[in-house]
Order: C-alpha cells, then sequence, then structure tokens
C-alpha cells in the first residue's frame, strides 16, 4: 500500500495521527537535522530476519538506543539475526530503505512480520513514525498505536533491552 493507502486506512479505522511534512530522511542523523521537533518519542526501525530467512522481524527502540543484535537475537529466541535485505523489505512491508516504521506492518496482511517494540517506546506517551514514505512524520500517541496494531492483527512483542545510547556504544 501506499503513503495514499495508509491515510484511507487510518481514516477508515479512525485512527488519528498528525502529519508532519519534511525533506526526505534516509537515517535517524539526518532526520534530527531536518525533521521538526515533534512531540512524541523518535524511534529507530530494524527489519531483521533470522539466519535461514524464515522468521522476519520489525524491530521498534528509541532512535539513540544501540542495539546488539546477538543479544537481540537471544531475547527474541532467534538466534542469530542479520537485517533483511531491501527486497525483502519491499516483499514484505512495502517500503524501501528509510522509509521503515511500525506503519509499515499495514503491507503484511499474512503476518510474515514480527512486530517487536522496547518496552520506553511501547510505555511512551506518543512515538514518531513514517507513514510508509521517508518525507513525512507522523505523531502516534499509545493509545492509536494500540488501535493501529489491533486493526493489522499485529501482536506486538514488547521487550526490555539494555539501555545504551548509540553515543555510549561508541565510546
Amino acid at each position: 500500500m501506499s503513503d495514499m493507502d495508509i491515510q484511507a486506512f487510518l481514516s477508515c479505522h479512525a485512527i488519528e495521527l498528525v502529519r508532519h511534512e519534511h525533506a526526505a530522511v534516509f537515517t535517524v542523523a539526518e532526520s534530527e537535522l531536518i525533521s521538526p521537533a515533534l512531540p512524541g518519542i523518535k524511534t529507530k526501525n530494524l527489519f531483521l530476519r533470522d539466519k535461514k530467512g524464515h522468521n522476519h522481524f520489525l524491530v521498534t527502540v528509541p532512535a539513540d538506543l544501540a542495539i546488539d543484535l546477538l543479544e537481540l537475537g537471544d531475547t527474541l529466541g532467534a538466534g542469530r539475526l542479520s537485517f533483511a535485505s531491501p527486497e525483502r523489505l519491499l516483499n514484505h512491508l512495502g517500503v524501501s530503505p528509510g522509509s521503515v516504521s511500525v506503519l509499515g506492518l499495514l503491507n503484511d496482511p499474512t503476518h510474515k512480520v514480527q512486530c517487536v517494540i522496547e518496552q520506553t517506546l511501547w510505555e511512551a506517551q506518543a512515538i514518531q513514525a513514517h507513514p510508509l514514505i521517508n518525507t513525512a512524520t507522523m505523531v502516534v500517541p499509545h493509545h492509536e498505536l494500540e488501535r493501529f496494531l489491533a486493526a493489522t492483527g499485529h501482536v506486538p512483542r514488547v521487550i526490555t533491552l539494555a539501555l545504551c545510547t548509540a553515543q555510549q556504544a561508541a565510546a
């Protein structure tokens, strides 16, 4: 589905998100420079696969959280994880790199992608997410996130990860 389709889906399900347009961003670092200051927690979204490529995960964490893929694989009981290819991303979530967000689950009607959300985000009043494109960001209040996931049929797996920012990990 496209950006227009997500608008129709949200409207059909009476899910109210506030949309903010901006220049295209491809990384969290770019979004820090270009995107306007918005309510909610900025997110980082990882589209991952297990070693055999049978299981796929959309992992949503705070933007400044450093992720250890070995630890994450152990936490999920999935073994070794790696980033899925852009082709798999397009096939499973209908988006290209730079546009990945929890809203991409709209394009997974067969539930082949497991939704994983870090505890801090799950408890937040609101998060930020791209609406299938990287030229806009939507503020997603928690109650609307729950409604969106229910409407897509995805049950989030909420996990706790060691809170180590990317800056701390680099030190």
